[in-house]
């Protein structure tokens, strides 16, 4: 009996040895002035000329975070996140703070704080007006040409029908001239589809009737839909305004989006025409003289270049895609994540971190 106790006496002091050892390293290293790793674009990091210290999103949560907890730390700015991460791994910094993306792939060689940010992919696009000149380009436009063309060929068909069915029967009605004989064969299919019904003109015949008969259950069915649609495409073509709510109306569609970003090939998926433009500022040109139909990009990034440009006549969809968390980076034994992380959660829970968001990005709609 007296053996067991030893052994359990034996095995706490040898715990109770590890973690004092462990807690002093921890308190050793948070003690120390932190280098941290600085890295990001706007709204998340901003480096003002004349100002040393980093604006934005991640860097004024962080200093929230360090003057809480009493840290001492330095900021060392890098051109990318990427290469801020290789800093961090070679041991250079001892976290990174700015929008980096959480993926499984970089879990493997870090640890991160938990998410202060959700991103996506968003769309904007350029509020529409009534243009007179949007119904011309509609009329002369290839699409309602080539229906226009289907729809003759088919009412051709149908007139050729009656007329050789009533030709004999009816000569009075149906002139034995074909080019005659089958124009008024077309009138008696426009009248039935347009339910005008003037009755200047009526088969007699059996087959004449029931392929009048046949005529007017198809236009019925198909008249409805197809005024509907050219509804739907004439305030479509006035109000650019589209009020695009999701990825699908830019099927066909003209997009631009920056070089090297996700949407790139996201919107390959949905077959849209890419315009890459080499920064955003490019792309809201090309959305602004109407050289694409819309940009989908970070949805921050854009809410920052909206609330930074009101004057643009522009507007965010609500639609989000590709959603991806953004935290802090730190070194896999690193003891800094685990105090990170709580004042994370205090900071969201009195919505300091949503405040701090909001002074950047604006309110959502």
């Amino acid at each position: 009996m007296n053996r067991i106790y030893i052994i359990i006496t034996f095995l706490f002091l040898l715990s109770s040895n590890a973690f004092a050892g462990a807690q002093t390293s921890a308190d050793a290293s948070l003690n120390d002035t932190l280098k941290v790793g600085i890295a990001g674009l706007a709204p998340f990091v901003l480096m003002e000329s004349g100002n040393p210290q980093p604006q934005g999103i991640s860097s004024e949560i962080w200093k929230e975070i360090a003057e809480d907890l009493g840290w001492k730390y330095n900021f060392v700015a890098f051109q990318s996140v990427n290469s801020a991460l290789d800093a961090l791994n070679k041991g250079e910094v001892d976290m990174v703070v700015g929008p980096v993306t959480i993926n499984s792939q970089r879990l493997q060689d870090f640890r991160f704080s938990q998410p202060f940010y959700q991103s996506s992919l968003a769309i904007a696009y350029k509020k529409g007006h009534f243009s007179f000149w949007n119904v011309i380009k509609l009329i002369f436009s290839v699409k309602l040409l080539f229906a226009i063309g289907i729809f003759l060929i088919i009412l051709t068909i149908v007139g050729t029908l009656l007329w050789l069915a009533e030709r004999k029967a009816s000569p009075d009605q149906f002139s034995q001239s074909p080019a005659e004989g089958i124009g008024t064969g077309m009138w008696l299919a426009i009248v039935t589809m347009s339910t005008t019904g003037y009755g200047d003109k009526a088969p007699i015949t059996l087959m004449g009737r029931i392929i009048a008969g046949t005529w007017m259950i198809v236009s019925i069915i198909s008249a409805t839909s197809m005024v509907a649609g050219i509804a739907s495409v004439l305030t479509f073509s006035n109000f650019q305004s589209i009020d695009i709510k999701n990825i699908e109306q830019l099927n066909g569609k003209k997009v631009a989006t920056i070089s090297g970003s996700p949407a790139v090939d996201f919107l390959k998926e949905y077959r849209a025409t890419v315009r890459a433009a080499a920064s955003l500022d490019e792309a809201m040109l090309l959305l602004e003289d109407d050289a694409v139909d819309a940009i989908v990009y970070d949805r921050p990034q854009l809410m920052y270049y909206l609330k930074n440009n009101k004057d643009r006549d522009f507007q965010l969809s609500k639609a989000e895609y590709y959603k991806q968390g953004y935290g802090f980076a730190f070194p896999k034994d690193s003891p800094l994540t685990y105090f990170v992380n709580r004042k994370l959660l205090e900071l969201a829970e009195e919505h300091k971190t949503a405040e701090i968001t909001e002074i950047y990005l604006g309110k959502e709609e």
